[in-house]
């Protein structure tokens, strides 16, 4: 017997819409270079991006039986986080179920194995994030966990926790961690548009960047000096 949990705490939307101003790689820098799932884990359509609550699921290889239930259960705004033991032959998630979670207004869905139909998810504009593409066939038998916390892409995820994917690839927030990621997330993208403006007006990278010292601690040296 397996119980499901479907009532988790989720974080304040206002706090996942804030996040969702940022890029995962922005998110991740800020947040001391942590939360970003494993590189593998890429969208089916580059121009795709999200950002809701985990909503968390663990499935069998090649078994989407609990995929299903979860779709059932989860919420508007709810991030699918499907596990499934990083397994790729299996295309567990198409255009049939990304229907059934569009109509739900679920945000996105996120698998470490693989997924069918990417013309038509990609038409039908919910956000498709997997481990591979793959055609072949599911069976629905085993039960699974629903919302219980998860290592997944490398990292351990909270029902609940936030997730924003784009282009780049998908990074997790702690919940409750959300609003000071905002707010680093915020300052380091004032600072990286102040290098850029400094640049377009002369700068450079080693005087920006404060590398001066720093190259000749460890030893590095142009013909420049030679020269002088």
């Amino acid at each position: 017997m397996v119980h499901v949990t479907t009532r988790i705490e989720r974080a304040d939307v206002s706090d996942i819409a804030r996040l969702g101003a940022f890029s995962a790689a922005t998110i991740h820098e800020a947040q001391g270079r942590r939360g970003a799932l494993d590189s593998r884990i890429k969208p089916i359509d580059r121009d795709a991006s999200f950002v809701g609550s985990a909503f968390t699921v663990v499935c069998a290889p090649r078994d989407n039986l609990m995929l299903q239930v979860a779709i059932h259960y989860a919420q508007p705004g709810d991030v699918l986080i499907v596990s499934a033991g990083g397994f790729a032959e299996a295309g567990m998630f198409g255009d049939v179920l990304g229907n059934a979670c569009k109509a739900k207004g679920i945000a996105a869905l996120v698998t470490d194995s693989g997924v069918r139909d990417t013309q038509e998810l990609r038409e039908l504009g919910l956000p498709v994030f997997s481990g591979s593409v793959s055609i072949k066939g599911t069976v629905k038998e085993t039960l699974g966990a629903l919302n219980q916390p998860v290592v997944f892409g490398d990292e351990f995820i909270r029902p609940g926790d936030i997730v924003k994917g784009d282009a780049d690839g998908v990074v997790v927030v702690r919940r409750e961690e959300a609003r000071e990621a905002a707010e680093l997330a915020a300052a380091r993208d004032a600072h990286e548009a102040d290098l850029i403006q400094k640049y377009w007006a002369g700068g450079t990278t080693i005087d920006l960047c404060n590398l001066t010292e720093v190259l000749k601690a460890k030893g590095l040296t142009t013909d420049i000096e030679e020269a002088s």
